[in-house]
């Protein structure tokens, strides 16, 4: 969705499909970087060990 959304822009230069653009980025982001509360906490115990 992301290449679509940049080659859309790359053609038409609409400001609207780049603003599209940096929010679908900016959720991947987020999305990749999410992690589960269970799972900090295995990760905090690990550490402590």
């Amino acid at each position: 969705m992301i290449e679509l959304t940049w080659q859309l822009f790359c053609q038409t230069g609409n400001i609207e499909a780049y603003l599209l653009l940096k929010e679908l980025e900016e959720n991947q982001e987020k999305t990749n970087n999410y992690m589960p509360a269970h799972h900090q906490d295995e990760e905090q115990m690990q550490t402590r060990m």
